[in-house]
């Protein structure tokens, strides 16, 4: 089966977060950030981090792009103003870069980056890690203590009052996915 994990660069130094991925056996960093650049965190600025990888024989590439939970297309928008991402993972370009994706991880031992510490707050796993798990590929994500966690423990450790119609995946889509959603500016 193919595995993918997904990691959150938070407030890491690179040293550690360097660490983290080499304890986790990664050695190729899809960074899904709309935009890769970090004002308090520079050591993850999209050129920054890509040469701190290459250092370490760990490659890089930018897939903020077709990934990305930020889209300049309205239509992929809800009438909040927020990102809908059922939407967003209907788009060529986001089918285009889960394939990529995938493709790459047959060679590659790969960790999907965004910024967010907690998978739960961000859209690698309400957007990314979902279509992956639709698409048969094993998630699991780094913690920031370095433990990997499945994809199905995180969660049903989110899930606090069960809905009878939805599944718990479906029941923390819904509700914290739409929370973290990115809402355009009017």
């Amino acid at each position: 089966m193919i595995k993918i994990a997904t990691i959150g660069h938070s407030n890491h130094s690179i040293e550690d977060f360097l660490l983290l991925l080499k304890g986790n056996k990664i050695d190729a960093v899809a960074d899904v950030r709309s935009n890769p650049y970090s004002k308090y965190a520079s050591q993850f600025s999209r050129e920054n981090l890509k040469d701190s990888l290459l250092k370490e024989g760990i490659h890089y590439v930018f897939l903020g792009e077709e990934l990305g939970a930020r889209r300049n297309n309205t239509a992929l928008y809800d009438i909040d103003g927020k990102v809908d991402f059922d939407k967003v993972a209907e788009t060529t370009s986001f089918q285009n870069g889960l394939k990529r994706l995938i493709e790459g991880a047959k060679k590659h031992s790969i960790a999907l980056m965004c910024s967010e510490k907690n998978p739960l707050d961000c859209h690698r796993t309400h957007l990314v890690a979902k279509y992956l798990i639709k698409a048969g590929i094993e998630v699991n994500h780094i913690m920031a203590d370095g433990h990997a966690t499945s994809h199905d423990l995180v969660i049903k450790q989110s899930v606090k009052q069960p809905d009878l119609l939805m599944s718990d995946e479906d029941t923390v889509y819904e509700t914290k996915g739409r929370k973290i959603a990115y809402k355009a500016k009017n």
